[in-house]
Formats: structure tokens, C-alpha cells, sequence
């Protein structure tokens, strides 16, 4: 790995990264500062949060940007407000003493505040889509002399639906400028915007192996859907002290959880695309302060955030790919702190689990859940530090005394015991914990595959799977989930039968009269729009 001053950064610029502690560069920053530097084309650059990729544009651009010029030279669009605070301010500690205005504007904050630092002269913008273009629209933002255009976070501010707020203000800019674009994972529409809107760029990929935190120790457990509750509960409450991050699919699963968290006691609350910018700034004020310690978010509310010392990441329900893996883990485990990431799987995903171990080259073992015996233990030992860290110095006559006179007819032990019970309740029963099954996830896993006829042409159930049989030599009594319907059928088939069948299928398309692939939306849909137009339109009888 190279060291800052082999990047080709001004001696100013290498003493502020020492006096901020940077010693090293991340992979982004050592591909990204180069070829920024150099100039002689676009960025698009595959980072997630947490790799230091502000200070991978930020750096540069402060490097070249003239102090002073009273007009906007370098303009940052994020999807979030948060975010845009976040490299306001990052921006601002990166640039020294060197003489640039970095202002964030962003909806929520007062636009007379914001007209006020425009007026002013800015060197460097960073906003949200939809405000810097109600500043475009009030003529108070012009960007024909920008010289940098940061497209940051852009895979969710296409998801966040600001895709033609991002054109528009693409087109707003100097032809002449430089654009950089930023994102944790590469859809083809983004990569469609680069070449549309962009220059000659090059490419500049982290793999996931560079992205993944080595300090995080990448766990995950076998567990029903209905027991996966129960399963958290029980990981929080061995930990001595758990301050992290859960991350679901849905918002209706973050709501819930989250809700359920809370009747049970535990300090938590609830983050998703529904929550208001007001209400999403005082959850996280609530998070950084320590007033609450476990945030339930989905991945694109999560993004921005920027905690510290976050001991866990858990994936209560498995990301949809391995980029998101390696984005949620990538918040714990960071500064050389030690971090723990959890994954519930269920015995569906075992095989999803294996391609984004296998993609994101990292290992994620396997651990059996804590038992309801070993929980109650922690909580003990938790309760008697918690005791005997009480100082006994000190002590307020009045209680003394009442400690004297309650001793004189009862037992000490039975004293304390009551304090205790009435203090911690019912912390150490066992009866606060359901018992969970013990789940054995099929390894092989199930392919489900699309057969390219159905009973219009004379395929049955028991015709299907004698071929399959007999072609194959697969047991019948393996073949699963057999569904014939009018133009198409489907079957089950563990992965192995299912590799099988298809790669015969595949050699015999001629002599089998059959098509068998795996099933997808794609060749569903198609065959559910002709099965729909079919009973629109039946075909006529002859006569």
C-alpha cells in the first residue's frame, strides 16, 4: 500500500492528514487521488461509507480549487440530508488554512440561511438534489464556473427517485468541468448516466475483498423465521455493552421490531424512508448521544450515517447481494476497533449466504445461538460489577441510619436480595426468554426451474417427471413443487439434481422436445402475459 505523500498531495494538504491522524491511504483514496490529480478524465468510482471516500474527492479538489474566486467551483450532490452535513463538514476539516467556503444547503434548513452564505460567495457546495435545484429555479445557485461535480452516494439517490432532479442539474453545469461519481454498487442505470453525461471516465472498483472490514468478526446463525426476534434478544442481552445497528428489508419489519424492541425495555428506536428529516435528525442525535442503543434501519435510511464505535452490525433479514453485505458490515469494526457483524439466515438462503461469502472473499462462520443459561449468567455477573462499583464512601446519615434499623429485624442477605429483585426485576428469569428451535439448513439448498410447456401441449404432471426421471435418473421422490399450468410449468429440485437436469436439458434441446431453465421474473412474466392473453382471447373452436 502507498503512504499519502507518494499520491502526489502538497506538503500543506500532508500536514493537515497528520494532524488528523490519517496515516495511511484506503484503496479508494490510493486509486482515486492519482487519477484525480492527473486530470485527464472522469471518475466513477465504486466506494461505500466508511472507505474515506470524501476525503478520496475531497482531497483533490482542495488541491486544485483557486482560494477566493467568490463564486461556486465545485458542487457535491448527495441523497440525504444527513449526508450532506457530513461532507460539509469533512470537507471543512480537510482543507486547512487554505481559503475556501464550504457551505451544505439541503431541504429542512431555513432557505433565508442559505440565500445569506450564497450571497456571500461559496467556493464549494454540498446539497441535496431537490434544494440545490429550487436554488437553480431561484437563480440564487448558478453553476456555469463550476470545475468539479461529485455525484456521491449515486446508486441511492437513483433509488430515492431523484434520477431527473440529478439530470437536470447535470445539464445546469460548466460543459468544461470534471465529474466524479461515487456509488456502494454499480447498476446498469448509473453506468448508463456516466455515459451519457460524462466524459472519457475510467473506472476505479474496490473489490469486495479490499471493502470488507478486517477488524469485524462476520458471524452468522440458523434461524427460523419466527425465532428470529427472540434470537436478538438474546444477542443483545449477553453482550456487556451492544450499541449497533439492525438491519431489515422492509419498513414495515423495521416499525415492528422496533416497537417490540421497546415493550420489552430495551432502549431503541426506529429508522426508514416514512420518517420525516425532523424526526430522522433527533433519532440520530439520540443514537450519537447514547440515549439509544440499538437502531433498526432499512439499508437505504441507513445511508449517511455516520456513528462511531458501533460494536455491532446485524442483518436480521440477508441483504440482497454482496455489496450491501459489505456496505452494512463496513460500520463496525472501523479506527482498528474490534466490531462483531450477525447474520440470520434461514434454511432457504444457505446458498445465497455461500455466493456472498464467495463474491465479497471473506469469511463469515458459523455460531450456535447463545442458550437462555449462558444469557441469565452474563446478566449476573453484569449485576454484581454494577454492585460493587457502587462507592460506599461518603454515605448520607439518613441512610445509615434506615440501613441500621432494617437490620435489626432481618437478615442482610434478604435485605439485599429485595433491593436487588425490586431493582432489576425479572432480568435473571428464564421465563422472559421463549426456547428456539434448532434449525438444520439444507446445504445442497433448492432450485426452482421454469419448463417451457404446459398442458396446451399435452405435458402432465406424471409425463414430467417420468421424463425427468428416466433422462436423468433423478428419484421421484425428490422432484418437488411440481405446478403444471397452460403454456408453462414449474418443478423443485435440490441444487444438485437441478444442475443436473438442466445441463442434460441443455445438450438434448432437440431430442427432448423439452426447454428447461432456471426460473426467473423474466421468462414468468412473458409466460403469464400470454397465459392471460390466451383466456382474454381464446382461440375459436373449429368446426
Amino acid at each position: 500500500m502507498k503512504s499519502f505523500e507518494e499520491l502526489g498531495l502538497s506538503e500543506r494538504t500532508l500536514n493537515v492528514l497528520k494532524l488528523k491522524g490519517f496515516e495511511q491511504p484506503t484503496p479508494i483514496q490510493e486509486k482515486a487521488i492519482p487519477a484525480m490529480l492527473a486530470g485527464n478524465k472522469d471518475i466513477v468510482g465504486q466506494a461505500q461509507t466508511g472507505t474515506g471516500k470524501t476525503a478520496a474527492f475531497g482531497l483533490p479538489i482542495i488541491e486544485m480549487l483557486p482560494e477566493n474566486s467568490h463564486s461556486v467551483q465545485a458542487l457535491v450532490l448527495t441523497p440525504t440530508r444527513e449526508l450532506a452535513i457530513q461532507v460539509a463538514e469533512e470537507i471543512n476539516s480537510l482543507k486547512g488554512n487554505k481559503k475556501l467556503t464550504v457551505v451544505p444547503i439541503y431541504g429542512g434548513q431555513a432557505i433565508g440561511l442559505q440565500l445569506r452564505s450564497l450571497r456571500k460567495g461559496v467556493d464549494i457546495v454540498v446539497g441535496t438534489p431537490g434544494r440545490v435545484l429550487d436554488h437553480i429555479k431561484r437563480k440564487t445557485l448558478r453553476l456555469e464556473q463550476v470545475s468539479f461535480l461529485v455525484l456521491d452516494e449515486a446508486d441511492e439517490m437513483l433509488n430515492m427517485g431523484f434520477l431527473e432532479d440529478v439530470k437536470t442539474i447535470i445539464e445546469k453545469t460548466s460543459p468544461e468541468k470534471k465529474t466524479l461519481l461515487f456509488s456502494a454498487t454499480m447498476p446498469s442505470e448509473i453506468l448508463r448516466i456516466a455515459k451519457k453525461y460524462m466524459g472519457e471516465y475510467e473506472l476505479l472498483k474496490v473489490s469486495p475483498g479490499q471493502l470488507t472490514v478486517s477488524q469485524t468478526d462476520q458471524i452468522y446463525f440458523e434461524v427460523a423465521p419466527g425465532d428470529k426476534f427472540e434470537a436478538l434478544c438474546r444477542i443483545i442481552d449477553i453482550e456487556e455493552e451492544f450499541f449497533g445497528l439492525v438491519f431489515c428489508r422492509t419498513k414495515v419489519d423495521v416499525d415492528n421490531i422496533a416497537k417490540h424492541l421497546i415493550s420489552r425495555g430495551y432502549d431503541a428506536d426506529a429508522l426508514h424512508g416514512d420518517i420525516s428529516q425532523n424526526m430522522r435528525e433527533q433519532i440520530l442525535g439520540k443514537l450519537k448521544k447514547r440515549e439509544i442503543n440499538i437502531l433498526v434501519a432499512t439499508d437505504v435510511a441507513a445511508r449517511g450515517i455516520d456513528v462511531q464505535n458501533l460494536t455491532h452490525v446485524i442483518n436480521y433479514a440477508l441483504p440482497q447481494d454482496p455489496e450491501a453485505y459489505v456496505h452494512r458490515i463496513g460500520r463496525t469494526g472501523r479506527a482498528g476497533k474490534n466490531g462483531i457483524a450477525i447474520t440470520f439466515i434461514t434454511s432457504s438462503e444457505y446458498r445465497k449466504l455461500q455466493y456472498i461469502k464467495q463474491k465479497a472473499k471473506t469469511d463469515i462462520r458459523k455460531a450456535k445461538l447463545p442458550k437462555v443459561k449462558d444469557v441469565i449468567k452474563a446478566k449476573r455477573q453484569r449485576i454484581k460489577a454494577q454492585i460493587q462499583e457502587i462507592k460506599t464512601t461518603n454515605l448520607q446519615s439518613e441512610y445509615l441510619e434506615i440501613s441500621r434499623e432494617l437490620l435489626e429485624n432481618q437478615m442482610p442477605e434478604e435485605i439485599l436480595a429485595a433491593l436487588l429483585q425490586h431493582t432489576f426485576g425479572s432480568e435473571l428469569s428464564e421465563k422472559s426468554y421463549t426456547a428456539i428451535e434448532e434449525t438444520v439448513v439444507d446445504k445442497k439448498g433448492k432450485t426452482r426451474l421454469f419448463v417451457a410447456q404446459g398442458s396446451r401441449t399435452g405435458l402432465s404432471r406424471d409425463k414430467l417427471i417420468k421424463m425427468i426421471k428416466d433422462k436423468c435418473g433423478i428419484p421421484e421422490r425428490i422432484i418437488r413443487d411440481v405446478k403444471i399450468l397452460d403454456n408453462f410449468s414449474f418443478i423443485s429440485l435440490p441444487f444438485n439434481e437441478a444442475e443436473k437436469v438442466l445441463s442434460f436439458f441443455n445438450r438434448h434441446k432437440k431430442g427432448s422436445g423439452l426447454i428447461i431453465t432456471k426460473a426467473n421474473q423474466d421468462n414468468t412474466r412473458k409466460n403469464q402475459d400470454k397465459t392471460r392473453k390466451n383466456k382474454a382471447y381464446p382461440r375459436k373452436k373449429r368446426r
